[in-house]
């Protein structure tokens, strides 16, 4: 058994590399050699999100408050609110983060493979995150 205490692990600002915007990421626990896993709490503010990016084994998402934005490659941006559960398979080019005029939060859980949970792409730009 392992118990990760709360206030044991230090919140981070998303990298500007891999983010629009402010976000803060939380970490839960990461993989290791009994884990394939490893999960976040993100915080986006309104406006911020992710580049583009793909995960080797899929990615899921539990929205826990306010009101966010996801896409798929090719597909349509979707509104998420607290509650939703979001799954993009592996290898899927998405981005995910808050509403313009919202914050949210959600858990992000990934898999590690070949000691790598996700691959980084280009950012999302303005036209794209408007649906433009």
């Amino acid at each position: 058994m392992d118990i990760i205490r709360n206030g044991t692990q230090h919140s981070g600002r998303g990298p500007a590399e891999w983010f629009t915007g402010a976000v803060r990421i939380d970490p839960l626990f990461a993989a290791n050699d009994a884990r394939r896993a490893a999960a976040a709490c993100v915080t986006f503010e309104p406006g911020a999100r992710t580049a583009w990016h793909t995960h080797p084994l899929g990615q899921t998402l539990i929205v826990t408050a306010g009101l966010g934005l996801v896409q798929r490659e090719g597909g349509p941006i979707e509104e998420v609110r607290p509650g939703d559960i979001v799954w993009f398979p592996p290898g899927e080019r998405h981005w995910h983060g808050a509403a313009p005029t919202q914050a949210m939060s959600h858990i992000a859980i990934q898999e590690q493979s070949e000691g790598r949970t996700v691959d980084w792409l280009e950012h999302v730009t303005e036209a794209q995150y408007r649906g433009q």
